[in-house]
Protein backbone atom coordinates (compact mmCIF):
# COMPACT_ATOMS: atom_id res chain seq x y z
CA UNK A 1 0.00 0.00 0.00
CA UNK A 2 1.32 3.44 -0.95
CA UNK A 3 2.22 5.79 1.89
CA UNK A 4 0.12 8.91 2.44
CA UNK A 5 2.17 11.96 3.43
CA UNK A 6 0.68 14.46 5.89
CA UNK A 7 2.12 17.84 4.88
CA UNK A 8 2.32 20.46 7.65
CA UNK A 9 2.03 24.12 6.72
CA UNK A 10 1.02 27.54 7.95
CA UNK A 11 -2.47 28.60 6.96
CA UNK A 12 -1.80 31.74 4.95
CA UNK A 13 -2.83 31.86 1.32
CA UNK A 14 0.80 31.82 0.18
CA UNK A 15 1.75 28.97 2.54
CA UNK A 16 -1.12 26.86 1.22
CA UNK A 17 -0.12 27.54 -2.39
CA UNK A 18 3.40 26.34 -1.55
CA UNK A 19 2.18 23.26 0.34
CA UNK A 20 -0.12 22.29 -2.51
CA UNK A 21 2.75 22.61 -4.97
CA UNK A 22 4.79 20.23 -2.81
CA UNK A 23 1.81 17.84 -2.70
CA UNK A 24 1.56 17.96 -6.50
CA UNK A 25 5.25 17.13 -6.90
CA UNK A 26 5.12 14.31 -4.35
CA UNK A 27 2.19 12.83 -6.26
CA UNK A 28 4.09 13.08 -9.57
CA UNK A 29 7.15 11.43 -8.03
CA UNK A 30 4.89 8.69 -6.59
CA UNK A 31 3.03 8.20 -9.91
CA UNK A 32 -0.23 8.67 -8.01
CA UNK A 33 -3.14 11.07 -7.57
CA UNK A 34 -2.53 13.94 -5.14
CA UNK A 35 -5.43 12.98 -2.86
CA UNK A 36 -4.20 9.39 -2.63
CA UNK A 37 -0.69 10.17 -1.37
CA UNK A 38 -0.91 13.56 0.38
CA UNK A 39 -2.95 15.41 2.98
CA UNK A 40 -2.50 19.09 3.86
CA UNK A 41 -2.45 19.78 7.61
CA UNK A 42 -2.81 23.47 8.56
CA UNK A 43 -0.98 24.46 11.75
CA UNK A 44 -1.36 27.84 13.47
CA UNK A 45 1.95 29.46 14.49
CA UNK A 46 2.72 32.28 16.92
CA UNK A 47 4.06 34.38 14.06
CA UNK A 48 0.68 34.19 12.33
CA UNK A 49 -1.32 34.95 15.48
CA UNK A 50 0.63 38.06 16.55
CA UNK A 51 0.18 40.73 13.88
CA UNK A 52 0.58 43.99 15.79
CA UNK A 53 4.32 43.85 16.52
CA UNK A 54 7.55 43.35 14.58
CA UNK A 55 8.94 39.80 14.69
CA UNK A 56 12.17 41.10 16.20
CA UNK A 57 10.18 42.24 19.25
CA UNK A 58 8.47 38.91 19.93
CA UNK A 59 11.10 36.27 19.27
CA UNK A 60 12.30 36.14 15.66
CA UNK A 61 12.11 33.48 12.98
CA UNK A 62 11.20 30.48 15.14
CA UNK A 63 7.74 31.99 15.57
CA UNK A 64 6.77 30.60 12.14
CA UNK A 65 8.17 27.13 12.69
CA UNK A 66 8.02 25.91 16.30
CA UNK A 67 4.47 24.53 16.35
CA UNK A 68 4.96 22.87 12.96
CA UNK A 69 8.22 21.25 14.03
CA UNK A 70 6.63 19.97 17.25
CA UNK A 71 4.04 18.09 15.19
CA UNK A 72 6.76 16.77 12.89
CA UNK A 73 8.78 15.45 15.84
CA UNK A 74 5.62 13.89 17.32
CA UNK A 75 4.87 12.20 13.95
CA UNK A 76 1.52 13.96 13.67
CA UNK A 77 2.73 15.11 10.26
CA UNK A 78 5.29 13.49 7.93
CA UNK A 79 6.89 16.53 6.29
CA UNK A 80 6.67 20.30 6.70
CA UNK A 81 6.80 22.99 4.03
CA UNK A 82 8.59 26.24 4.85
CA UNK A 83 9.65 29.47 3.20
CA UNK A 84 13.39 29.08 3.77
CA UNK A 85 13.84 32.75 4.64
CA UNK A 86 11.74 32.09 7.76
CA UNK A 87 13.91 29.20 8.97
CA UNK A 88 16.38 29.52 11.85
CA UNK A 89 19.87 28.32 10.89
CA UNK A 90 19.83 25.61 13.58
CA UNK A 91 17.07 22.99 13.32
CA UNK A 92 15.77 20.95 16.27
CA UNK A 93 17.56 17.64 16.91
CA UNK A 94 16.03 14.91 14.79
CA UNK A 95 14.87 17.16 11.94
CA UNK A 96 16.55 17.98 8.64
CA UNK A 97 15.95 19.87 5.39
CA UNK A 98 17.59 18.27 2.37
CA UNK A 99 14.92 18.94 -0.25
CA UNK A 100 14.32 22.33 -1.85
CA UNK A 101 12.12 23.22 -4.80
CA UNK A 102 13.56 25.32 -7.59
CA UNK A 103 14.00 28.87 -6.33
CA UNK A 104 11.69 31.62 -7.52
CA UNK A 105 12.90 35.18 -8.21
CA UNK A 106 14.76 36.17 -4.99
CA UNK A 107 14.41 39.94 -5.43
CA UNK A 108 12.36 42.36 -3.36
CA UNK A 109 9.41 44.06 -5.02
CA UNK A 110 8.80 47.79 -4.67
CA UNK A 111 5.08 48.50 -4.54
CA UNK A 112 3.59 51.97 -4.63
CA UNK A 113 0.56 53.78 -5.97
CA UNK A 114 2.50 57.06 -5.95
CA UNK A 115 5.94 56.43 -7.49
CA UNK A 116 7.39 54.24 -10.23
CA UNK A 117 10.52 53.32 -8.30
CA UNK A 118 12.25 53.69 -4.95
CA UNK A 119 14.42 56.47 -6.39
CA UNK A 120 11.30 58.33 -7.53
CA UNK A 121 9.71 58.52 -4.06
CA UNK A 122 9.59 62.16 -2.87
CA UNK A 123 11.53 63.05 0.27
CA UNK A 124 9.48 62.52 3.41
CA UNK A 125 7.41 59.69 1.93
CA UNK A 126 6.33 56.91 4.27
CA UNK A 127 7.55 53.40 3.47
CA UNK A 128 5.89 50.52 5.30
CA UNK A 129 8.02 47.56 6.36
CA UNK A 130 8.68 45.55 9.50
CA UNK A 131 11.78 43.92 8.02
CA UNK A 132 14.94 45.19 9.71
CA UNK A 133 16.93 44.19 6.61
CA UNK A 134 14.74 46.20 4.24
CA UNK A 135 14.47 49.13 6.64
CA UNK A 136 18.24 49.31 7.19
CA UNK A 137 19.04 49.19 3.46
CA UNK A 138 16.33 51.77 2.80
CA UNK A 139 17.74 54.11 5.45
CA UNK A 140 21.24 53.65 4.02
CA UNK A 141 20.09 54.63 0.53
CA UNK A 142 17.27 57.05 1.32
CA UNK A 143 17.65 58.56 4.81
CA UNK A 144 15.12 61.19 3.72
CA UNK A 145 12.27 58.66 3.84
CA UNK A 146 10.21 57.66 6.89
CA UNK A 147 9.87 53.97 7.80
CA UNK A 148 6.56 52.92 9.37
CA UNK A 149 5.74 49.45 10.82
CA UNK A 150 3.93 47.17 8.38
CA UNK A 151 3.05 43.56 9.18
CA UNK A 152 0.46 41.10 7.98
CA UNK A 153 -0.02 38.82 5.00
CA UNK A 154 0.23 39.97 1.40
CA UNK A 155 -3.43 41.00 1.13
CA UNK A 156 -3.27 42.92 4.40
CA UNK A 157 -0.20 44.86 3.34
CA UNK A 158 -1.63 45.73 -0.06
CA UNK A 159 -4.83 46.92 1.64
CA UNK A 160 -2.84 49.11 4.07
CA UNK A 161 -1.08 50.63 1.07
CA UNK A 162 -4.40 51.35 -0.66
CA UNK A 163 -5.68 52.92 2.58
CA UNK A 164 -2.76 55.35 2.62
CA UNK A 165 -1.03 54.00 5.73
CA UNK A 166 2.17 54.27 3.68
CA UNK A 167 3.22 55.59 0.29
CA UNK A 168 5.16 52.43 -0.62
CA UNK A 169 6.09 49.02 0.71
CA UNK A 170 8.21 45.99 -0.13
CA UNK A 171 7.19 42.37 -0.66
CA UNK A 172 9.08 39.38 -2.02
CA UNK A 173 8.73 39.01 -5.79
CA UNK A 174 8.56 35.23 -5.30
CA UNK A 175 5.48 35.32 -3.11
CA UNK A 176 3.63 37.68 -5.44
CA UNK A 177 4.51 35.51 -8.45
CA UNK A 178 3.27 32.36 -6.69
CA UNK A 179 0.02 34.07 -5.76
CA UNK A 180 -0.60 35.32 -9.30
CA UNK A 181 -0.12 38.94 -8.20
CA UNK A 182 2.85 39.84 -10.39
CA UNK A 183 0.82 42.72 -11.81
CA UNK A 184 0.89 44.43 -8.40
CA UNK A 185 4.68 44.84 -8.57
CA UNK A 186 5.60 48.43 -9.37
CA UNK A 187 9.25 47.52 -9.86
CA UNK A 188 11.49 44.57 -8.98
CA UNK A 189 14.50 45.89 -7.08
CA UNK A 190 17.92 44.87 -8.36
CA UNK A 191 20.13 43.12 -5.77
CA UNK A 192 22.65 45.95 -6.20
CA UNK A 193 20.00 48.32 -4.80
CA UNK A 194 18.54 46.03 -2.13
CA UNK A 195 20.20 42.70 -1.36
CA UNK A 196 17.57 40.04 -0.58
CA UNK A 197 17.03 38.07 2.60
CA UNK A 198 18.93 34.82 3.00
CA UNK A 199 17.12 32.09 1.00
CA UNK A 200 14.36 34.44 -0.15
CA UNK A 201 12.23 32.74 -2.82
CA UNK A 202 13.20 29.18 -1.79
CA UNK A 203 10.79 26.53 -0.45
CA UNK A 204 12.25 23.85 1.83
CA UNK A 205 10.72 20.54 2.90
CA UNK A 206 11.60 19.43 6.43
CA UNK A 207 11.46 15.78 7.52
CA UNK A 208 12.47 13.55 10.41
CA UNK A 209 16.13 12.59 10.10
CA UNK A 210 15.44 8.85 10.34
CA UNK A 211 12.64 8.74 7.78
CA UNK A 212 14.50 7.04 4.92
CA UNK A 213 11.37 6.48 2.86
CA UNK A 214 10.61 10.20 2.85
CA UNK A 215 14.25 10.98 2.06
CA UNK A 216 14.28 8.81 -1.07
CA UNK A 217 11.00 10.27 -2.30
CA UNK A 218 11.96 13.89 -1.64
CA UNK A 219 15.29 13.51 -3.43
CA UNK A 220 13.28 13.01 -6.61
CA UNK A 221 11.90 16.56 -6.33
CA UNK A 222 15.00 18.26 -4.89
CA UNK A 223 16.53 21.05 -7.02
CA UNK A 224 20.31 20.77 -6.66
CA UNK A 225 21.28 24.29 -7.77
CA UNK A 226 18.81 25.84 -5.32
CA UNK A 227 20.21 23.59 -2.60
CA UNK A 228 23.74 24.88 -3.21
CA UNK A 229 22.67 28.55 -3.34
CA UNK A 230 20.67 28.27 -0.12
CA UNK A 231 23.47 26.33 1.58
CA UNK A 232 25.94 29.15 0.88
CA UNK A 233 23.61 31.87 2.12
CA UNK A 234 22.58 29.96 5.25
CA UNK A 235 26.22 29.14 6.06
CA UNK A 236 26.98 32.86 6.01
CA UNK A 237 23.97 33.52 8.24
CA UNK A 238 24.89 30.76 10.66
CA UNK A 239 28.36 32.26 11.26
CA UNK A 240 26.74 35.61 12.08
CA UNK A 241 24.14 33.89 14.29
CA UNK A 242 21.59 35.94 12.41
CA UNK A 243 17.87 36.18 13.10
CA UNK A 244 15.10 38.73 12.61
CA UNK A 245 16.94 40.93 15.11
CA UNK A 246 19.93 41.61 12.86
CA UNK A 247 19.93 43.24 9.41
CA UNK A 248 21.70 40.63 7.26
CA UNK A 249 21.37 40.07 3.52
CA UNK A 250 22.91 37.58 1.13
CA UNK A 251 22.50 36.24 -2.38
CA UNK A 252 24.28 33.34 -4.10
CA UNK A 253 24.03 32.94 -7.88
CA UNK A 254 25.34 30.09 -10.03
CA UNK A 255 26.58 30.16 -13.61
CA UNK A 256 27.83 26.83 -14.89
CA UNK A 257 30.04 25.41 -12.15
CA UNK A 258 30.81 28.82 -10.63
CA UNK A 259 29.08 30.57 -7.74
CA UNK A 260 29.03 34.25 -6.84
CA UNK A 261 28.04 35.06 -3.25
CA UNK A 262 27.31 38.56 -1.96
CA UNK A 263 26.77 39.26 1.73
CA UNK A 264 25.96 42.33 3.80
CA UNK A 265 25.46 43.38 7.41
CA UNK A 266 24.09 46.75 8.46
CA UNK A 267 23.33 48.68 11.60
CA UNK A 268 19.54 49.03 11.98
CA UNK A 269 19.73 52.77 11.28
CA UNK A 270 21.60 52.13 8.02
CA UNK A 271 24.54 54.35 8.95
CA UNK A 272 27.06 51.51 8.73
CA UNK A 273 27.10 49.01 5.88
CA UNK A 274 29.66 46.22 5.54
CA UNK A 275 29.69 44.15 2.34
CA UNK A 276 31.71 41.27 0.97
CA UNK A 277 31.73 39.02 -2.08
CA UNK A 278 33.07 35.57 -2.96
CA UNK A 279 33.47 33.72 -6.24
CA UNK A 280 34.37 30.05 -6.54
CA UNK A 281 33.15 26.58 -7.38
CA UNK A 282 29.48 26.00 -6.59
CA UNK A 283 30.38 22.69 -4.94
CA UNK A 284 32.25 24.73 -2.28
CA UNK A 285 29.05 26.60 -1.36
CA UNK A 286 29.15 25.99 2.40
CA UNK A 287 32.84 26.84 2.73
CA UNK A 288 32.31 30.05 0.74
CA UNK A 289 29.38 31.05 2.92
CA UNK A 290 31.27 30.40 6.14
CA UNK A 291 34.32 32.30 4.90
CA UNK A 292 32.22 35.31 3.85
CA UNK A 293 30.39 35.21 7.18
CA UNK A 294 33.65 35.14 9.12
CA UNK A 295 34.91 38.18 7.20
CA UNK A 296 31.73 40.15 7.88
CA UNK A 297 31.82 39.15 11.55
CA UNK A 298 35.47 40.18 11.88
CA UNK A 299 35.02 43.52 10.12
CA UNK A 300 31.85 44.34 12.04
CA UNK A 301 33.36 43.66 15.46
CA UNK A 302 31.60 42.53 18.63
CA UNK A 303 29.66 45.78 19.23
CA UNK A 304 28.23 46.16 15.71
CA UNK A 305 24.76 44.94 16.70
CA UNK A 306 24.77 46.26 20.26
CA UNK A 307 21.92 48.63 19.44
CA UNK A 308 19.62 45.82 18.28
Amino acid sequence: MQRRYRIGTRGSKLALIQANEVARRIALASHAHVEDVTEIVVISTAGDRVQDRALSEIGGKGLFTEEIEEQLLDARIDVAVHSMKDMPTVLPDGLTIDCLLEREDPRDAFISLKAASLAALPAGSKVGTSSLRRAAQLKARRPDLEVVPFRGNVDTRLRKLADGVADATFLAVAGLNRMGLSDRITAAIAPEEMLPAVAQGAIGIERRAGDDEAFHLLQKIHHEETGLRVAAERALLAVLDGSCRTPIAALAEISGERMRLRGMVLTPDGTEVIETEREGLAQDAVAMGMDAGEELKSRAGPNFFSGV
